[in-house]
């Protein structure tokens, strides 16, 4: 059987009262208590997963966006729906986190990564539209993973690296486009 109160000393270490998963999950949105509580479930791990996921439904912004940031580093399958739905999220801040986490394989491997079917579409209509720069910049990255296997990654990003209010966005959109650094440098061999 698991005991779910935490030793003493995690406690008096954390400053928590509580540190149960539930607990620290509602400490993201306290600036006080935000990074040690996100390093203690990012330490956690797998076992803070529910807790995590949970927290994406949380009222306050600021536990969403440090959930969507933990998926970063721990997303399962089972979490990867809950992550793309993320990217439609009201707040802007949520929103940059959850493309960040969906564009970024340095922190997860292949087990879990969706295709363009999941991920293309939300990414695409938020480039076009998204009324945030960097919700728009976060979404031509989520984009630019497709500019080789599909044509309407190419499109979008070439349409936001010509007309995009952002000079952000237009130069990051350009890295993905044929000529651009990224485009090139991820370029599959040739037969």
């Amino acid at each position: 059987m698991l005991d779910l109160v935490e030793p003493l000393e995690t406690q008096v270490m954390l400053g928590f009262v509580r540190t149960d998963n539930e607990a620290l999950v509602s400490c993201l949105g306290d600036p006080q208590r935000t990074v040690a509580a996100y390093r203690e479930l990012l330490r956690r791990g797998q076992n803070a997963l529910s807790a995590i996921r949970a927290g994406l439904r949380d009222e306050n912004p600021a536990v969403r966006e440090g959930c969507c940031r933990l998926l970063d580093h721990l997303v399962d399958i089972e979490s990867m729906e809950e992550l793309i739905a993320m990217a439609d999220d009201p707040d802007a801040r949520v929103r940059i986190a959850a493309f960040h986490a969906l564009a970024c394989d340095r922190c997860k491997g292949d087990s879990c990564a969706p295709g363009p079917g999941q991920l293309l579409e939300p990414a695409l209509r938020h480039l076009a539209s998204d009324p945030d720069a960097h919700v728009r910049a976060m979404a031509a990255e989520l984009v630019g993973k497709f500019t080789h296997s599909d044509a309407r990654a190419i499109a979008a990003l070439s349409a936001a690296h010509a007309k995009d209010p952002s000079p952000a966005v237009r130069k990051k959109a350009g890295w993905f486009t044929p000529g651009g650094t990224i485009y090139e440098r991820t370029a599959p061999p040739a037969p």
